[in-house]
């Protein structure tokens, strides 16, 4: 799948907790996917294993058909935002992209360019340690974007936006899925995701409940929260074996 994202068999344990299990999906270019599931569900380690910050314990997290470690310019490849930390408070926005770029072998003029796709051009002079957690994300994510990478993997990209940011990050999402790009978000937001999103990854567990398209999810008028609340509940235990049974994915 060229530009995509391939997971699988993904597993990752640390002693004797599995905090992924077997897990495959696919992540497509040209569409917006969420990934979803409650606290502890695995979305943050499997996240890392894909960037290559968590060795698997078995199975593949691939971009573009390669591992992390094996694409040659990874700042072209992919742009991720995982938390909106990593930033010296005395410089500024714009200091700081131009650092990433000088860096990563990337023009100069990307700098502007994010900023104002970002909604930081009138901001980028300013510290960022005066920036606010919605500012901060912003940077974020024009650092992902600097690159420009045909593969976006976005961490909680909501997390601390006022409603007009919600609204300016969604148009940015969908006018970056409708020029190709793969964009995988995370969020806990699923009223937000509802009207962002066109296929979700839903995790609980460490093990996968469903991933498709949104509107097959919800086709029987189920809201996504009703659905996700449905495939997340904790697993049916038979009284008699102690056997558990999880929820059905697809």
């Amino acid at each position: 799948m060229s530009g995509g994202i391939t997971i699988d068999g993904l597993t990752k344990r640390y002693g004797t907790v599995t905090a992924v299990d077997d897990l495959t999906f696919d992540v497509e270019p040209g569409v917006v996917t969420g990934f979803l599931g409650p606290n502890g569900a695995g979305k943050t380690t499997t996240l890392r294993m894909l960037l290559g910050l968590v060795t698997p314990t078995a199975g593949r997290a691939l971009i573009d058909g390669r591992r992390y470690a094996e694409l040659t310019e990874p700042r072209r490849a992919v742009g991720a935002v995982l938390e909106a930390t990593g930033f010296h408070p005395g410089r500024s926005g714009r200091d700081h992209l131009r650092i990433l770029a000088l860096a990563g072998g990337i023009p100069g003029s990307r700098v502007e360019e994010v900023l104002d796709r970002v909604g930081l051009a009138d901001s980028g002079h300013r510290r960022v340690g005066g920036y606010s957690l919605g500012m901060r994300q912003r940077l974020g994510l024009a650092a992902a974007l600097l690159g420009e990478p045909k593969v976006l993997v976005l961490d909680e990209p909501a997390n601390g936006l006022d409603p007009a940011g919600m609204a300016d990050l969604r148009d940015l999402l969908r006018d970056l899925a409708d020029e190709g790009h793969t964009v995988l978000m995370s969020s806990h937001v699923l009223s937000e995701v509802a009207q962002t999103v066109d296929r979700v990854v839903i995790l609980a567990g460490g093990t996968l409940r469903y991933a498709g398209p949104l509107t097959e999810l919800t086709a029987k008028g189920e809201t996504l929260e009703a659905a996700f609340l449905r495939l997340t509940s904790a697993p049916d235990t038979d009284p008699a074996t102690g056997a558990t049974t999880a929820p059905a994915h697809r």
